[in-house]
């Protein structure tokens, strides 16, 4: 048994593109852990799912599960996702007619990208959510200790905070290399579940926003283009449902 790591944080967001918040224990399934990104807010014209990559204000609102209803901080005030009034609150901060939607399971949704994550100003492109969720490509996404101490020493001046690359699970690791780029191909057991890792994390000028105490900061995004071929963390699939813990052991499966 080659242990790899071991889960120093899990995050949950109920809200796409919304703050998140850190848990203890949480189950991992086919949908990742749930109510992950449960809810989205919708334009109500174009019917698209709004992120963060096009509309950065949406960073400035946090979100919490209380039972099965989504808690939303926002700058005004705070609502429930239960509460009608949500939808009204939601377009009057964002100054655009939404709708807080939660994702079913048959139906997908998309949402829009610039092309380049160093220029917002260039194209923009349209990518679907996996169906039934309001995830951006996979729905889990890990990163590692050494990934960020990594990348850190690329641009010391930049802030490498967790918060900016918004994974499901963290893993503390040894080293300064970025190890989770070996787990891509491979099947892990995080916890009590096992996972198949089939890509790494391309990074986007989200991970570049302003949120809670950190400052927008570009060369974040560039520094990861031009050090790491864009990537940073990897995604995977869920094989074998089960717990997974802070302080649980990252395995090779």
């Amino acid at each position: 048994m080659t242990v790899l790591g071991r889960v120093i944080e899990v995050w949950r967001y109920p809200v796409k593109s919304f703050r998140g918040e850190p848990v203890e224990h949480a189950e991992l399934g086919e949908r990742g852990i749930p109510f992950d990104r449960a809810w989205g807010v919708v334009d109500a014209a174009s019917g698209k799912v709004l992120s963060a990559k096009r509309e950065a204000r949406l960073l400035e609102g946090a979100a919490r599960l209380d039972g099965d209803v989504a808690v939303l901080e926002l700058p005004g005030g705070t609502w429930r996702s239960d509460d009608p009034s949500v939808h009204g609150a939601l377009s009057s901060w964002l100054g655009r007619d939404v709708r807080l939607e939660q994702a079913v399971a048959a139906e997908q949704r998309s949402y829009e990208m610039n092309v380049s994550a160093e220029d917002e100003g260039s194209p923009t492109v349209e990518f679907p959510c996996p169906p039934g969720t309001f995830f951006d490509a996979a729905t889990l996404h890990v990163l590692t200790t050494s990934s960020l101490r990594a990348i850190a020493g690329e641009r010391p001046a930049s802030a490498w905070d967790v918060r900016r690359f918004r994974p499901t699970v963290l893993v503390d690791t040894d080293g300064d290399g970025f190890v989770e780029d070996d787990w891509v191909g491979q099947s892990l057991r995080i916890g009590g579940a096992q996972a198949m890792f089939f890509a790494p994390t391309v990074r986007c000028v989200m991970t570049t926003r302003a949120q809670g105490d950190l400052p927008r900061d570009l060369e974040v995004v560039k520094t990861i283009n031009r050090t790491h071929q864009s990537n940073l963390g990897a995604y995977g699939v869920v094989q074998a449902p089960g717990p997974v813990s802070v302080g649980d052991e990252v395995v090779l499966a």
